[in-house]
């Protein structure tokens, strides 16, 4: 309980709580072989790519959570609230620090990459991230931009490619879709209420 709650998931997401009808593309055995954590203990990446409401966070969390109550160190945050401690971190002549604290965690949670466009400084603070895991500890980082977007949100085109390169080495990509799960689920419960006079 103590890994999970370190991790700093923002809501309980477990994947007995996934439905995998939802992702058919998913084979029920690679989702089993995640939960499993072994790509972790072989410092693999995981990127889930889909658009808004079609289980990436979910997916995120579950599996953070599953690897956390394996007991290995896993940290989630968006990569907004990242960039902006790292900055914070520069200022204070403490990034040394921060970046060996995110280095150790055994599975670091990257929400929400692409979609805020991040400063030239921004991006390469979180690059130095990326870079100090690359081959040695896992990042599952999820993104409703396709890989060919990354760009906007990583201003110099070089260091885009070098991102993308480095999540994508061995990793285990996942599409989640277009359709949105959420959106699905409020206009069944819509169907389902009364009309009103």
């Amino acid at each position: 309980m103590r890994r999970v709650n370190e991790a700093k998931f923002p809501r309980t997401k477990r994947l007995a709580d996934f439905d995998p009808a939802r992702l058919p593309d998913l084979p029920p055995a690679t989702l089993a072989h995640l939960a499993g954590g072994a790509w972790i203990d072989a410092g693999e990446p995981l990127v889930l790519l889909g658009d808004s409401g079609t289980g990436k966070t979910h997916l995120l969390i579950a599996l953070g959570t599953a690897a956390a109550e394996q007991g290995r160190r896993v940290r989630y945050i968006t990569t907004a609230a990242l960039v902006n401690e790292l900055v914070e971190a520069a200022d204070d002549k403490q990034l040394s620090r921060v970046v060996g604290r995110y280095a150790r965690l055994d599975l670091l949670c990257l929400d929400e990459v692409g979609y805020v466009h991040l400063d030239p400084r921004g991006a390469e603070l979180l690059f130095q991230i990326i870079t100090a895991r690359e081959e040695r500890a896992s990042i599952a980082c999820a993104s409703n931009a396709p890989f060919s977007e990354w760009g906007n949100t990583f201003t110099d085109p070089r260091l885009a490619a070098a991102v993308v390169d480095r999540l994508t080495y061995n990793a285990h990509i996942i599409q989640t879709g277009t359709a949105s799960y959420r959106l699905a689920t409020t206009a069944a419960q819509h169907r389902k209420e009364p009309a009103t006079t």
